[in-house]
């Protein structure tokens, strides 16, 4: 008898970066998480569809990765990419038969068999279109595709309402563009949320709603939090880093009370819950089973027989080491063999299923209640960071599909089939680093939100003297809105403050500003002619997304009551 269900909720996103750079940051970043990730999962889901595997799971996908993965220079760059790495392998098979390394033979062969793979199934499996793969397997019922904000803004740090629904708006414009149905779920951008609290302007009080009230408006049902989120007291998991320093909290501010609903008996991630009221669910990250995988101490990626990320080849690029052991210096890596990666895979989807099975058989022996594991990720780690990681998720899935008390299934059918019995206020909170704001607001950071802040302003106020711009002022001022989603990306903030890429996030993001100020110079100015209308077709070629933008989405909505 099932006694509960388990999805995985996998989050894919990268920043924009179409025709922006490429290596060592750029346009290479989609190149690796394609032929990494996103292939190597179809592959994945396609081989379980074809062998008559009844899986199922929930996949976030940003709308600026849907736009960049659908763009003809994109693809054109990824089989070129993909075209370079076999030529490498080939490289590296004649070096090491030169050198007589059998064994990096052997690897060098593994890898060019691996990408003549993955580009075959591009270019015919999948007809060179990732997105219209993925919809398929959606309209076939394996997959929930869930929507995000269109840029990935972090959106509880947004000063205007305008703004979080235009994201939002926008987001959900371009998934019915690309999937041809209404989104049902939405993946809050770093699990970011903004409860509803009191503001002012002037002498006027007023109510800034909730991210759920945006949610509800915009017709989608469910969204998902971080596990402290929504079970209380200190953040956990992904979320579990100390912090010491000012940011490390959320803001202060004055937050609304919830009435005429009771706390609930029990606050836990086996359940969905309404938000305040009963319009919008939440789904928790499971904790337990998604520290298996993040954890560095014991999750499964560290396992010694797995490859190694952080070692690469100095001629070709390619990862040729395993791990080896716990915190050992890159020197003394040992060779990589796939065979006994594999024979890893095994054992820890099964120890994954098993568990899976112990959680919710011991949720409904302890509540008669039939619970709901949601393992959250970023997509990009499997198969990418954790290279064996999308064989895990493939034979997880098969090995849950055999379950007798856990069925698979997707977010939103589950709370349609189980809706929510009780309604909860969440706190502000995400799963970055202290459960705060930190990794998008602080010392290093502190000076975009003044030039974000300002932009949403000026962008409302455009909008409110053009209600009706025609001809080369609503091209103007469509052009200004794409720019506007672009600054406000999320991502700038986050490769700042991790230093992953500070110089390129510094400047991308100043980039889009002085394009958006030069664009609403022209609307302030009222005098849109030829030479607007050439910025605009140059802006356009490099900032190719969302065609179908209305800069109306950016209408004021301060005030207005959800």
């Amino acid at each position: 008898m099932k006694v509960g269900a388990f999805t995985f909720v996998l989050h894919s996103h990268l920043p924009y970066c179409r025709n922006a750079g490429r290596w060592p940051h750029g346009e290479e970043w989609l190149h690796e998480a394609a032929s990494e990730t996103y292939i190597p999962l179809l592959n994945a889901l396609y081989d379980l569809k074809e062998e008559g595997c009844s899986f199922k799971l929930t996949l976030g996908i940003t709308p600026v990765l849907i736009e960049q993965l659908t763009d003809p220079l994109v693809i054109e760059h990824l089989a070129e990419f993909m075209e370079d790495k076999i030529r490498r392998a080939q490289a590296d098979v004649g070096r090491f038969e030169r050198a007589g390394e059998g064994h990096l033979v052997y690897l060098a062969k593994f890898y060019l068999d691996r990408y003549e793979y993955l580009l075959s199934s591009f270019n015919e499996r999948f007809g060179r279109n990732i997105v219209c793969a993925l919809k398929g397997l959606q309209d076939d019922g394996f997959i929930e595709i869930a929507t995000s904000a269109a840029t990935h803004a972090y959106l509880p740090l947004l000063e205007r309402d305008s703004s979080i629904y235009g994201q939002l708006e926008i987001g959900k414009q371009s998934y019915q563009r690309y999937f041809g149905r209404k989104p049902s779920s939405v993946w809050l951008p770093e699990c970011g949320y903004r409860p509803a609290y009191y503001a002012s302007s002037g002498a006027k009080n007023y109510v800034k709603p909730g991210l759920e009230s945006f949610v509800s408006q915009l017709g989608m049902g469910c969204f998902f939090a971080e596990t402290h989120t929504v079970e209380g007291g200190e953040p956990v998991g992904k979320a579990r880093e100390e912090v010491i320093g000012p940011y490390g909290s959320v803001s202060k501010r004055y937050l609304v009370p919830m009435t005429n609903y009771p706390e609930p008996a029990q606050r836990t991630t086996f359940l969905p819950y309404w938000v305040r009221t009963p319009e919008v669910a939440v789904i928790g990250r499971n904790n337990r089973t998604s520290m298996q995988v993040w954890s560095a101490e014991w999750g499964y990626p560290g396992d010694f027989h797995y490859r190694e990320f952080h070692k690469k080849d100095g001629v070709s690029g390619f990862q040729y080491w395993r791990v080896t052991g716990a915190k050992l210096d890159l020197a003394y890596k040992e060779y990589y063999d796939p065979y006994w990666a594999r024979q890893r895979v095994a054992e820890h989807s099964s120890h994954y299923a098993g568990l899976v099975d112990e959680l919710i058989a011991n949720f409904y022996q302890e509540t008669g209640k039939f619970g709901i594991i949601a393992a959250a990720y970023d997509t990009e780690l499997f198969g990418h960071w954790w290279f064996e990681g999308i064989d895990w998720i493939k034979e997880v899935l098969r090995c849950i599909s055999h379950s007798e008390l856990v069925e698979l299934t997707t977010a939103t059918e589950f709370v349609e089939n189980h809706p929510p019995e009780e309604v909860l206020a969440l706190p502000e909170s995400s799963w970055g680093v202290g459960g705060g704001h930190f990794t998008w607001q602080n010392a290093d950071t502190e000076w975009m939100w003044p030039i974000i802040h300002a932009a949403e302003l000026r962008m409302e106020r455009l909008v409110a003297r053009y209600r009706e711009a025609r001809g080369v002022m609503k091209e103007v001022l469509n052009q200004a809105a794409r720019e506007l989603l672009l600054l406000e990306s999320s991502d700038w903030q986050f490769l700042t403050t991790t230093g992953q890429a500070r110089y390129y996030a510094e400047n991308r993001f100043l980039q889009h500003v002085n394009r958006f100020q030069q664009l609403a110079d022209i609307a302030e100015s009222g005098r849109a002619g030829k030479a607007a209308l050439a910025l605009v077709h140059q802006l356009w070629e490099l900032d190719k997304i969302f065609p179908d933008i209305d800069y109306r989405c950016f209408a004021k909505r301060e005030g207005k009551v959800a």
